[in-house]
């Protein structure tokens, strides 16, 4: 083979794996949109069950072909308190073994029987995707065809890929070359390297795949390229973990890398033992051999698959004891500064939109709860002169304006994402508003602590009809409130309706205080002082009234 040769045949390995891991982009963000509700479904049925988790696992890195997606994914959950790190361990284990699907998919694409060659079929996706996504009208049909596409693409790049590795197989002097790489340790640390360049265990195994069928290594050299590639998977993880602040983000990439890690070591120890009983004569290479004669692509997928469900079947009774440990390898943080942090968001979530965008809902609900908090503490100071809870209140605001910068972040960050569907996207758009409208009622709060403050240090109170009138706005206000969560969470029609209703009593009410707030000035049973703060409460609760109605903007409200 001269060096044009060389060179050419380079590029198109090149230009066939650019193929191939766009196509697998593609994939990957279609199918998300496609499943996005399905995934965040599938999230909230995490529960205390090993078997559980590891299906959540599995059937969510298959839904977005991703193992570190689900990772980092699942990282982010972690990192904001929605999962224990006992539950992300197994969501990991279950994205191992979903990881394994692209190589099946390869392994099946490169049957042939006669004339009919299944890469061909496969390929010609590509074509049939791009017109579906053309000519349809729905979004859910040009997802489709997009995946379709990615797929169609994706044998494309491993033809490519193919028609490079024949060529390099009729090259003697490479072959001699590679066969000479027995080292398995040194097949392990390629595979890894390999991986961790291009940032994808199925692309590094599919690649595997192609240099075994082509015979340019063999199966040996194969498993053990594969084995590597499950270890170079963890760097995505392990950047994520190390780029979090949380003790449990780092430990849940720590959990992914000793999993991996001691498969490989264990597939050594066997292997090892194996030949040494045997003289060489049985090995994990022969093994599949003889399972799949005559199928090397089959052989590798196969050894992938049944690798991955081995590790978890055997680690899985003994997850918590590699939990603890790496809760011992990595200590606690320190406690996280009151009134700054997120309760269900976490920027590593960003990977998957789809379970971010629910994410985000839940912090908008919990945000709401924390501000209408803040209005029944300034209620209390108002109506009782109850200060006890000053503290709290501030801490509540300082909180509140941080989830308003971080969420606001998080918000364009999400929005300005690829994979995300129409109704996602016309949420976030929304929730902008949403998130202002909540903090505000934080700082008109915040406001009126100071007038009962006011009044205190005056020695002044409200006249018995005054406060009968504050305590039904108040009462109000909070029935609004509960309306507008509920409408927000449920899309609820019929409350919306009675939240409307509610916010035109609201401001009937602000005006009609204001109005006996004259009639008690002019009879004298109202001071100048006590009135001031009187109308400022009044006009500040109507506003929190808008507020909250704001909420039930319909684009707030996922799924309805």
């Amino acid at each position: 083979m001269n060096a044009g040769q060389l060179m050419s045949d380079l590029m198109r390995l090149m230009a066939g794996i650019g193929v191939f891991l766009m196509a697998c982009e593609i994939m990957s963000k279609n199918l998300e949109a496609i499943s996005s509700d399905r995934l965040k479904k599938l999230f909230s049925r995490v529960s205390g069950s090993k078997l559980i988790g590891v299906m959540i696992g599995a059937l969510a890195t298959v839904a977005i072909q991703s193992s570190s997606a689900t990772t980092v994914m699942t990282i982010g959950f972690v990192n904001a308190g929605i999962i224990s790190l006992r539950q992300a361990a197994t969501i990991i284990f279950g994205g191992e073994i979903g990881t394994t699907i692209t190589g099946q998919i390869v392994a099946l694409g490169m049957f042939s029987e006669g004339t009919i060659n299944a890469n061909v079929v496969f390929s010609s996706l590509a074509g049939i995707g791009v017109f579906t996504n053309m000519f349809a009208k729905k979004d859910k049909y040009k997802l489709l065809g997009n995946v379709m596409a990615g797929l169609g693409m994706l044998f494309v790049g491993l033809s490519i890929m193919s028609s490079s590795m024949n060529s390099f197989a009729e090259s003697e002097e490479l072959r001699l070359f590679l066969a000479r790489i027995d080292s398995v340790v040194l097949l392990i640390i390629i595979g890894a390297l390999l991986t961790a360049l291009i940032q994808s265990s199925s692309a590094m195994t599919s690649i595997a795949i192609t240099m075994v069928v082509t015979g340019l290594i063999n199966i040996e050299q194969g498993i053990y390229m594969t084995l590597g590639a499950n270890v170079g998977t963890c760097l995505t993880g392990m950047l994520a973990g190390m780029k979090s602040e949380s003790a449990n983000a780092r430990r849940t990439s720590l959990i992914q890398l000793i999993f991996n890690i001691g498969g490989v070591v264990l597939v050594l120890i066997i292997d090892l033992v194996m030949k040494g009983m045997t003289g060489n004569t049985v090995s994990f290479g022969i093994i599949f051999e003889n399972m799949f004669p005559g199928l090397p692509h089959t052989q590798l997928a196969m050894f992938h698959t049944i690798f991955n469900i081995a590790s978890v079947v055997l680690v899985l009774p003994v997850s918590d004891l590699l939990v603890d440990l790496t809760v011992r390898l990595i200590p606690d943080d320190e406690e996280v500064e009151e009134g700054e942090h997120f309760y269900y968001v976490d920027e590593n979530m960003i990977a998957t939109p789809a379970i971010a965008v629910e994410q985000v809902k839940k912090e908008v609900v919990n945000m709401a709860k924390i501000a209408m908090e803040n209005f029944n503490i300034a209620s209390e100071m108002i109506t009782d002169f109850r200060f006890d809870r000053s503290e709290e209140l501030l801490n509540n605001e300082k909180e509140l304006n941080f989830l308003n910068r971080g969420l606001m972040e998080i918000v364009v960050k999400l929005t300005g994402t690829k994979n995300i569907n129409r109704k996602d996207h016309l949420y976030l758009t929304s929730t902008y508003r949403a998130i202002s409208d909540l903090e505000r009622i934080g700082d008109y709060s915040q406001n009126i602590m100071e007038y009962a403050k006011i009044l205190a240090e005056n020695g002044e109170s409200f006249s018995e009809d005054a406060l009968k009138e504050v305590k039904d706005m108040i009462a109000m206000i909070n029935r609004l409130y509960e309306c507008s969560m509920e409408v927000y969470e449920t899309g609820s029609h019929k409350v919306m309706k009675e939240a409307y209703k509610l916010e035109e009593k609201i401001d009937k009410l602000s005006r009609r205080m204001a109005s006996n707030h004259i009639k008690r000035l002019n009879v004298g049973t109202c001071s100048a002082t006590t009135g001031t703060q009187y109308l400022k409460f009044a006009n500040d609760a109507e506003r929190i009234g808008d507020h909250l109605i704001n909420i039930n903007d319909k684009d707030y409200v996922i799924g309805h």
